[in-house]
């Protein structure tokens, strides 16, 4: 698991605001003070199949402190870990490399970037297959840029925004075929087959699947031998922090399949960074243990 948490003075929330707006307004208002940026991660993954990229200390301009931003990932790798390894190394090159090379302002660069995350996980796919690996791995990955946060994501690695006050923002989609109507469709809809695992006997056991392949997830970033249905195209979603930050919380499936949205913010309120993300964990496994 891996978080990030931004902390300010306590003042009152701004009414709702869209968020081309807010962020017009902080940097016509010259705000580009960054705010306090805390992080810290955690795992108990024993296939070794999880990895993170921890990133603090990126900047878009070498050489230039004022243009700095943070970025985050979590990658639960399946089939091996190949896809994993593949997306932590590579991942972030390429969606910055799909950036128009004469971005100028802030204001661009945060414009430009939820259009970058997808060409960048679907260059990165084909990237990965080339190598003709049949590994695939989920991929949620976090950008933050002062207070603005964007999150890319494939697969059930889930990412939630915990602000002041308790209210909670889920930041991604989980693409499990069995929760996600809409995923579901669009497999059908493409040609592709859904269904549960058949034994002998016509007995259906197990999670919804795409066949051929009998991946559970509808997207990824490689999975080369279940065919077109699944794809790399991530979830995208960019959101305007107040100015009394927030917490995120990121981690794989092994955490939300145990705990709720709710009671992995709970749990880990009012902690330091580092000790909330190992908190998450330690109060995830008797959960997963018993299941």
């Amino acid at each position: 698991m891996a978080g990030a948490e931004r902390e300010r003075r306590k003042m009152p929330l701004p009414p709702a605001l869209p968020l081309a707006t807010l962020i017009g307004r902080e940097l016509r208002a010259g705000g580009s003070e960054r705010p306090a940026l805390r992080y810290g991660h955690a795992g108990f993954a024993k296939r070794g199949e999880d990895y993170f990229l921890v990133k603090p200390d990126c900047l878009r301009v070498p050489g230039d402190p004022s243009t700095a931003f943070s970025v985050f990932a979590v990658f639960d790798g399946h089939n091996g870990v190949s896809a994993a390894v593949f997306s932590k190394e590579h991942l972030l090159e390429h969606v910055m490399s799909a950036l128009p090379p004469d971005i100028g302002s802030r204001e661009d660069w945060l414009q430009a970037l939820p259009r970058a995350l997808v060409a960048g996980f679907v260059k990165a796919d084909i990237d990965f297959q080339r190598k003709g690996e049949v590994s695939g791995t989920t991929a949620t990955l976090v950008v933050v840029d002062g207070f603005t946060v964007t999150v890319a994501s494939v697969g059930d690695s889930r990412c939630i925004l915990d602000t002041q006050g308790g209210e909670l923002q889920l930041l991604t989609v989980d693409h499990r075929l069995e929760e996600n109507v809409e995923e579901r469709e669009r497999v059908t809809a493409s040609g592709g087959e859904v269904g549960r695992l058949n034994l002998f006997g016509g007995q259906e056991v197990g999670p919804l699947r795409c066949w051929p392949g009998g991946l559970c997830l509808s997207r990824s970033i490689g999975d080369m031998d279940v065919g077109e249905y699944i794809v790399p195209v991530p979830h995208v979603k960019q959101v305007k922090l107040s100015s009394v930050g927030g917490r995120l919380i990121m981690a794989s499936d092994g955490i939300w399949d145990a705990l709720s949205n709710e009671a992995a913010a709970k749990s880990c309120r009012g902690l330091p960074a580092e000790l909330a993300a190992k908190l998450v964990v330690k109060v995830t496994m008797p959960v997963a243990s018993s299941m």
